[in-house]
């Protein structure tokens, strides 16, 4: 009776739960419901019926926020800007972790420590010298500015994750590799790297969802209409007084969709970095 009664309690606690998270959920789901509909809404029914069904649904907003964003040379320049953000990252911080993790000495020690300070404090208090020395190199209103800084933004971390991940793996294949004749390089490229995929995979979706959703670094460095970037369109379709919200919203879910997709497709690659990690540990 006594296990009977307990197994009565901890279904109607389990029940609870379950409840809960689902109403949590559906809560946290209502904003994403009231940007989709809208997007399909006259301005009209988005003032009288916020969270009603367009029921005169048109794709007319898409087409205007289409071409008031220029949307086709904004998308090149984001996927320009953060594909070779995200190469520049994944290959320096993996070559970074990798040596601080193959020579233990204390000069490696303190420029891991040094790194680990970058991750702390946050690049904003550093704007001024930044575009002070970004203006003294000529570089300002280029991709090539927005790219080096958003490398250095992110390399902290990313040399963080490697150097832990690297510090995992059996140092005898390598060992084995040198008794074969592979230098360094060789070592590193042919044996290291290709067992490197999930973490490989869990930074290059962090560094470009950091770069993707950088808003304050073009707003800074890249001043030509030509030279913007998604959510620098966005911001520039907002009204000084008033927003038309049915073409805020599918603006904002065109910035979005590539992102959305690029992490669809990624996301399997991360959730193996974080049980390979586990199992490792």
């Amino acid at each position: 009776m006594a296990r009977s009664s307990y197994y009565r309690t901890e279904r109607r606690f389990l029940l609870s739960l379950e409840t809960f998270m689902i109403l949590l959920s559906i809560i946290f789901f209502i904003p994403i419901y009231y940007l989709v509909v809208t997007t399909f809404k006259t301005p009209e029914q988005a003032l009288l019926y916020p969270l009603g069904l367009p029921w005169d649904a048109t794709l007319d907003n898409y087409a205007r926020a289409f071409r008031s964003m220029n949307y086709i040379n904004v998308l090149k320049n984001n996927v320009l800007i953060t594909g070779i953000s995200v190469v520049g990252i994944v290959l320096l911080s993996a070559m970074a972790g990798y040596a601080i993790s193959r020579r233990a000495s204390r000069l490696n020690r303190g420029v891991f420590a040094v790194f680990l300070i970058g991750m702390m404090v946050p690049y904003q208090i550093a704007l001024l010298p930044l575009y002070k020395l970004v203006r003294t190199l000529h570089l300002m209103d280029t991709f090539a500015a927005v790219i080096l800084l958003e490398i250095c933004y992110n390399l902290p971390l990313g040399i963080f994750m490697f150097r832990n991940f690297i510090s995992s793996i059996p140092l005898e294949l390598e060992e084995a590799s040198k008794i074969d004749g592979c230098g360094v390089f060789g070592t590193f490229f042919r044996i290291t790297l290709p067992l490197l995929k999930p973490v490989v995979a869990t930074v290059a979706i962090i560094a470009g969802l950091n770069t993707w959703n950088d808003f304050l670094t073009p707003l800074l460095f890249l001043h030509k209409r030509e030279h913007g970037v998604l959510l620098l369109e966005v911001f520039r379709n907002i009204g000084e007084f008033s927003t038309d919200w049915t073409t805020f919203f599918p603006m904002m879910f065109l910035a979005i969709l590539p992102l959305l997709l690029f992490f669809l497709f990624m996301q399997k690659y991360m959730i193996a970095g974080i049980t390979s990690g586990a199992i490792k540990g």
